[in-house]
């Protein structure tokens, strides 16, 4: 008697239903209206945020390099105007505070106890009454004695300042600014000494109108904006077209996949920057994978409709001549024609759900529910599983329970009566080594390949439909694994090595 042929176990732990139908499968049902939901073409109108319109790659770079720009430009001008301007009131003071030094080197105090200068001071707009450049002496008891640019005017200094332990003078010149004379605005250095041969405190004083300053500043500060100005539009310039150049590798991806869709083309062959190479990459493996999806579509399709074209020819003619035995035929046509749609309904199942991701099963707990509903259709036979615990497989759930639940049930409907599961038993770096044993006659090595074909039996006595092993084989071989059949050492029977990729 032979060991193993191809049998269904789907009754065993997919449900009661023998054909596997939608109805009781986890892709019929709610899960099936869901992906029909999610492939429509028409949006729901409670998901506004999936038609929303995202916005321009380029305008947000765009965006992100002008408002950078601004920043560095406006914080860069900022501080350079305060350091410019800063140096030019710093040289405008260094000036009047030589001036101021000049005219304490040059004063003397005389008998009557005036001060006088022994030199004259050598700018000439000390003497044009209204020039702009002023200087003042003011004394202790003393009137103030003005420059002959002041002409009827005086300044009103600060005075005396009580510095150095309250000696009566200052050791650096003072300087603030003015208005004490009406569209005028002053810049005044003053110092507080007291002069060789004198007890007088005497405050001298420059004073300078700042309308030379100011229309210095307002020039730097104009050519600071101009510049700076002229600077921000060349950057942004200069960033936008980096942007336009940088992103045209994108623009020509997209006419590369406007002229896939147009010319028919199947790969994009433009040489492209590295950056976007790994793109071009992955939409040719994306391309090519549904290109082997849809020939697999098409293939399935055409071997059911040629695996149904003969028991219909067969019904067809036998309804027609009005056969004795017509119910015979439908009954004996129908089972094949269920046969052919199982097949391929398991088939077209594995590959949808390997397209959906990486799946990861945990073997010996799908082999453990395997080997609870073997035992209930097989109590008399025993069932032992060793190995690996934690090993995961790259396969879903429900797959893996279809490959073990055929493999397991043949070897126990088949064999002897013991069935010996070892999981991961030499363990490799991609692949789950998982091997199914059992006591019985084993199959000639030369039947070992045919045993796989779809409808293929070796014992013809136990119900069974032949699909079992075909079933196992294709599931199999969509999940990058394989199986073979061998003769176990250990207990004498058929050996089945079945390897699957490790998740």
């Amino acid at each position: 008697m032979a060991s193993v042929t191809a049998s269904t176990t789907r009754q065993t732990h997919r449900g009661p239903d023998p054909t596997g139908s939608a109805a009781n499968s986890p892709e019929g049902g709610a899960g099936s209206a869901a992906s029909a939901g999610d492939a429509g073409v028409t949006p729901a109108p409670g998901r506004p945020l999936a038609m929303r319109r995202r916005g321009s790659l380029a305008r947000r770079m765009g965006l992100i390099a002008t408002v950078w720009i601004l920043v560095l430009l406006l914080g860069g001008g900022l501080a350079l105007e305060r350091t410019l301007t800063g140096q030019v009131e710093e040289n405008f003071d260094e000036q009047l505070e030589y001036i101021l030094t000049a005219m304490i080197a040059s004063a003397e105090v005389q008998p009557g106890g005036e001060v006088s200068f022994y030199r004259v001071l050598g700018d000439q707009r000390f003497l044009e009454p209204g020039s702009g450049l002023y200087w003042q002496i003011d004394g202790d008891g003393q009137d103030p004695w003005p420059s002959r640019s002041l002409w009827d005017r005086t300044l009103e200094l600060r005075g005396v300042v009580e510095r150095d332990g309250g000696g009566g003078f200052d050791s650096e010149p003072r300087f603030y600014n003015s208005r004490q004379f009406e569209g005028e605005p002053l810049r005044i250095a003053e110092r507080t000494v007291i002069l060789p041969g004198s007890d007088t405190r005497w405050t001298f004083a420059v004073a300078s109108a700042t309308e030379e300053i100011d229309a210095q500043v307002q020039r730097v500060r104009l050519i600071l904006i101009w510049s700076f100005a002229v600077l921000g539009l060349g950057l942004i310039g200069m960033a936008l077209l980096q942007i336009r150049y940088g992103l045209s590798p994108l623009r020509r991806v997209r006419a590369a996949i406007q002229k896939l869709r147009t010319t028919g083309e199947n790969r994009i062959t433009e040489p492209l920057p590295e950056e976007v190479q790994p793109l071009v990459e992955e939409l040719n493996a994306l391309l090519a994978h549904s290109e082997k999806q849809a020939e697999e579509a098409r293939r399935h399709a055409g071997n059911l409709a040629h695996a149904l074209k003969t028991p219909l020819t067969v019904l067809t003619n036998a309804a027609t001549a009005r056969a004795p035995d017509l119910s015979d035929a439908v009954f004996r046509e129908t089972r094949v024609m269920q046969r052919h749609v199982d097949h391929h309904l398991a088939r077209a199942r594995a590959v949808g759900r390997r397209a959906v991701g990486h799946a990861r099963t945990n073997v010996r707990e799908s082999a453990e529910a395997v080997r609870r509903a073997v035992e209930r259709l097989h109590p008399e036979g025993r069932l032992d599983i060793a190995g690996s615990g934690s090993a995961e497989v790259a396969v879903e759930r429900q797959d893996l329970d279809e490959i073990l639940g055929n493999l397991i049930e043949n070897a126990a409907k088949y064999g002897g009566g013991s069935v010996f599961v070892t999981i991961d038993q030499e363990p490799q770096a991609d692949q789950c080594l998982i091997w199914i044993e059992d006591d019985g006659s084993g199959i000639p090595e030369a039947e070992r390949t045919r045993i796989f074909g779809r409808g293929a039996r070796l014992d013809t006595d136990k119900p069974g439909t032949g699909l079992g092993l075909a079933i196992v084989r294709d599931v199999v071989e969509i999940y990058g694994g394989s199986v073979r059949l061998g003769e176990s050492e250990d207990l004498g029977g058929l050996l089945v090595e079945l390897s699957l990729p490790r998740a």
